[in-house]
């Protein structure tokens, strides 16, 4: 069965880095659109970041310039590292894998950024 297995959150303070990974099986991996989503208290969830099968990237301008995502195919792993991080990058963290007849779901990472 598909699995998306994000991991990496926690606790970190203002102006810290995270890194998160999302580890897929049951896919296949190449093929698919990976996108970062996040979702915060009382808010909707939001698309951070996303990556094509051809490593083309797309980033929410909140997060431009401290977020960067990559991808490892042969490791079948989506990465998102997170720089200079504010209290209101906390959130859940939820990976996804996408074409245009599937979607799939991680069960998200929480992120709390806190002094």
């Amino acid at each position: 069965q598909v699995q998306l297995v994000e991991s990496g959150g926690g606790l970190v303070q203002p102006g810290g880095s995270l890194r998160l990974s999302c580890v897929t099986s049951g896919i296949t991996f190449s093929l698919y659109r990976m996108g970062w989503y996040r979702q915060a208290p009382g808010k909707e969830r939001e698309l951070v970041a996303s990556i094509t099968r051809d490593d083309i990237t797309n980033y929410a301008d909140s997060v431009k310039g401290r977020f960067t995502t990559s991808r490892d195919n042969a490791k079948a792993t989506v990465y998102l590292q997170m720089n200079s991080l504010k209290t209101e990058d906390t959130a859940v963290y939820y990976c996804s894998a996408q074409t245009a007849v599937s979607s799939h779901w991680g069960q998200g990472t929480q992120v709390t950024v806190s002094s």
